[in-house]
């Protein structure tokens, strides 16, 4: 079977050898499918017509960052836990994810409508790199990765060669992904600033974290009669 057709595969789900990403330019780059991670059944799935214009960066903040890949495959459950369960989303909501162990992680795929950037889910590929980069710079195995995943689209053509590359910020109003990955990303390939009419959108902020569960607390006391 060709490189083409294992990505296909492992895109759907199925359960298949690491995909090597060679061919765009890093051997040792490797796709992980859905079900190598654990993922349960997404409750729907709706394409878009590529190739994607945009690649927007995102951090975990939370799960924070893996550096083997069992941890790395317990972080992308628990988002995906979060984000079906906790947000009663169909799936998780990123495209992709990036572990500390230079894997990348199938999520929703290319061409899937995401969760993850509004007015920007049904035209991106997003990538959350697990972790949290607002002081700290990813490890070289976690942005090579990045950048090879993007290549890799650009190659096959789910992504546009014209495309624009965003860190979450500039379309909503969030500090993901982090000071120091922005900082970052600012000088890849494609970084682009966004005009005024595009860069934010009227949605409430809300916090890029999958939080652990909390304790229980007592109950208030009843009032005095």
């Amino acid at each position: 079977m060709t490189a083409l057709g294992l990505v296909l595969l492992s895109m759907m789900g199925y359960s298949q050898p690491a995909v090597n990403l060679g061919e765009s330019g890093v051997a040792n780059a490797r796709l992980l499918s859905r079900s190598d991670w654990g993922a349960r059944l997404p409750k729907s799935v709706e394409h878009f017509q590529g190739p994607a214009p945009y690649v927007i960066i995102h951090h975990s903040y939370m799960p924070g960052v893996c550096y083997t890949t069992p941890d790395c495959m317990k972080s992308m459950r628990d988002m995906q836990d979060f984000h079906q369960l906790e947000r009663g989303w169909n799936d998780i909501g990123y495209s992709f994810g990036i572990g500390g162990d230079g894997m990348i992680y199938t999520g929703r795929g290319f061409n899937v409508i995401g969760a993850h950037a509004p007015k920007y889910n049904d035209k991106s590929v997003g990538i959350v790199l697990i972790g949290d980069w607002r002081t700290e710079l990813p490890p070289k195995q976690m942005l090579d990765a990045a950048k090879n995943l993007i290549a890799f689209g650009v190659f096959k053509g789910y992504i546009d060669p014209a495309y624009k590359l965003l860190g979450h910020r500039q379309v909503r109003d969030t500090e993901c992904p982090g000071d120091r990955l922005f900082a970052e990303i600012t000088g890849w390939p494609h970084f682009t600033l966004l005009n005024g009419t595009e860069t934010t959108t009227s949605a409430p902020v809300e916090p890029h974290v999958h939080p652990q569960p909390v304790a229980p607390q007592s109950p208030p006391a009843a009032p005095k009669v």
